[in-house]
């Protein structure tokens, strides 16, 4: 969805968002925005519980994005496989079993997290010194 179109269906029920805005929002920087209207009006758009935008302590991550984004992990996952498939070329089949068990074992590791960066992070998310 465009921004333009957001904007007009967000107009349709009567709630006003600056590209500005917007931009901060989707990016999240500058100030937090807390206007129950506007996240309620941005989640009904999209489908999505407003407590889940306002950030409310009980709400979940709404199945259906929990499920769309293991789905697109998985995606991931099989295009890295096919990539490195066609990378290797011409290798044995244990080989190509062993290389799938080390990135089948490496999704596991990072199911609920994010895809790993090859790099350490402190607590604070600034990486390590080598």
């Amino acid at each position: 969805m465009t921004f333009l179109e957001l904007q007009q269906k967000l107009s349709d029920r009567g709630v006003k968002l600056s590209r500005a805005r917007w931009s901060y929002m989707k990016d999240g920087t500058d100030r937090l925005v807390s206007d129950p209207k506007l996240l309620t009006a941005i989640s009904e758009v999209f489908g999505v519980d407003p407590s889940y935008l306002r950030g409310d302590e009980e709400s979940g991550l709404p199945e259906q994005i929990d499920s769309r984004l293991e789905f697109l992990k998985a995606l991931r996952a099989a295009k890295v496989k096919s990539f490195a498939a066609r990378a290797l070329g011409e290798v044995s089949p244990e080989t190509l079993r062993a290389i799938t068990e080390f990135l089948n074992n490496d999704i596991e590791l990072h199911q609920g997290g994010e895809a790993p960066t090859g790099r350490e992070d402190n607590d604070d998310g600034q990486p390590l010194a080598p």
